[in-house]
């Protein structure tokens, strides 16, 4: 089964929200609908980014599984930019959202 990874930038938190908690609820919206192997959170250029990786049966699956998170994230922040990457052998390939001819 492909692996895959939604990469998102973190902007504000809506209030109340704790910080150490956006990475978890990341992780438990993809499990909604896929299996999650991993997720990790770094600071690049000063920026919260969090990365979640999980599988899915195909690249329209895998694609809408990380939408889902972005959408899920508005809840508890602001998500900036975002993108959905696919393992291939060692290297990951950015994912497009499905056009109206792809088969889903």
């Amino acid at each position: 089964m492909p692996s895959f990874r939604v990469t998102v930038t973190i902007g504000t938190l809506r209030p109340g929200i704790a910080p150490e908690s956006v990475l978890p609820f990341a992780a438990d919206a993809a499990a909604r609908s896929a299996v999650v192997e991993a997720s990790d959170l770094a600071i690049v250029r000063g920026a919260p980014r969090i990365v979640v990786r999980y599988t899915a049966d195909d690249v329209g699956q895998g694609w809408l599984v990380g939408a889902s998170v972005v959408q899920a994230l508005a809840v508890v922040a602001d998500a900036g930019a975002w993108t959905v990457t696919m393992r291939d052998g060692g290297r990951w390939y950015p994912v497009h959202a499905p056009g109206p001819d792809s088969p889903a």
